[in-house]
């Protein structure tokens, strides 16, 4: 298939993605980076992890997002006394027949929300992450696939906030994308206040069935990849590892670099971004505007690097500005 026929498609399966956020700024203000991003998500098939003080709209984003999916949704609010069962599901015995029965939990659904995931302890998380890795889940020995699309989209306070359990970095690896939510601007600040004060109702339409996200998701995997740009992804991630080879001075800042999964997605959501801007070809610029977003959560600093005040954001900066672009 060549670019041009390419091209038409992405044009064709792009109108879906079109409509998902005229509904989304029906209701939110701004944001754009963080609806592009959650679109990004939902095309690579990619859990999400949403980081960003309280009252920036990371909770109504997602609910945004689901509603306007012909599709099943569920919130989980994480609390310290949450328990597994709480989430994946648990036996009950029933007396009258001397059976067990299997009650399903809230993540038999397609898009769960896992509002402040790092309030709840880390028995609490692992359950929820290995559902999401393994896409599966076992109840009393018995086992249950769950239903694609399955996309988990969760948000967290700033470590730094009282009452919050860190969530471990193999855990955390398993997110396609860690999104920082930044603050509005004035104007969009004051926009929020308007709608607020008018009392604006937040409708929004199912306006997408599953099946058309599918289809612009294999249409996204088709899209033409340049070898050059794929040794580029390869280069980006292998200098977090070993920043010497690649003639970078920050070597001791980082613990450890980031694993394979981030040239998986950063391969992925750079083809995922070319859609979005309509193109039926990945440049090296889709690749810079989506590895913050895949590697921020993946590299682990060095104590030097937090005696600097030096973070993830600052090292990578500094990575696609020294690795040479094709």
């Amino acid at each position: 298939m060549d670019i041009n026929e390419i091209t038409q498609r992405v044009e064709k399966d792009g109108v879906v993605l079109r409509q998902i956020m005229a509904e989304i700024e029906n209701v939110l203000v701004g944001q754009r980076h963080l609806v592009e991003r959650m679109l990004i998500g939902l095309l690579c098939d990619g859990h999400l992890l949403l980081e960003g003080l309280p009252g920036l709209a990371k909770t109504t984003a997602v609910k945004t997002l689901a509603a306007t999916i012909n599709t099943t949704f569920q919130r989980v609010q994480f609390t310290p006394d949450l328990l597994p069962a709480d989430i994946l599901g648990t036996q009950i015995y029933r007396p009258d027949q001397g059976t067990f029965e299997i009650k399903k939990g809230p993540i038999f659904h397609n898009i769960i929300l896992a509002d402040e995931i790092n309030r709840a302890p880390a028995k609490v998380q692992s359950a929820l992450l290995e559902a999401m890795q393994e896409r599966q889940i076992t109840i009393g020995g018995e086992t249950f696939m769950l239903e694609r699309p399955f996309l988990v989209l969760a948000t967290q306070n700033p470590i730094e906030q009282e009452g919050t359990y860190p969530l471990p970095e193999a855990q955390i690896d398993r997110f396609m994308l860690k999104i920082r939510v930044d603050y509005p601007t004035p104007a969009e600040e004051k926009e929020i206040m308007a709608r607020v004060n008018r009392g604006v109702a937040e409708n929004v339409q199912g306006v997408v069935e599953v099946s058309r996200i599918e289809s612009a998701g294999m249409t996204m995997r088709s899209l033409h990849m340049e070898e050059k740009i794929v040794d580029y992804i390869i280069r980006l991630v292998g200098a977090t590892r070993y920043p010497e080879e690649y003639g970078l001075d920050f070597g001791p800042m980082i613990s450890y670099g980031a694993s394979p999964r981030a040239s998986i997605w950063l391969s992925l959501a750079s083809r995922a971004h070319a859609f979005l801007n309509g193109r039926g070809y990945v440049t090296p610029q889709d690749v810079k505007s989506m590895a913050p977003d895949v590697l921020r959560h993946r590299i682990i600093l060095s104590y030097e690097a937090e005696a600097e005040a030096k973070s993830t954001d600052d090292l990578i900066d500094i990575l696609l500005e020294r690795i040479e672009v094709p």
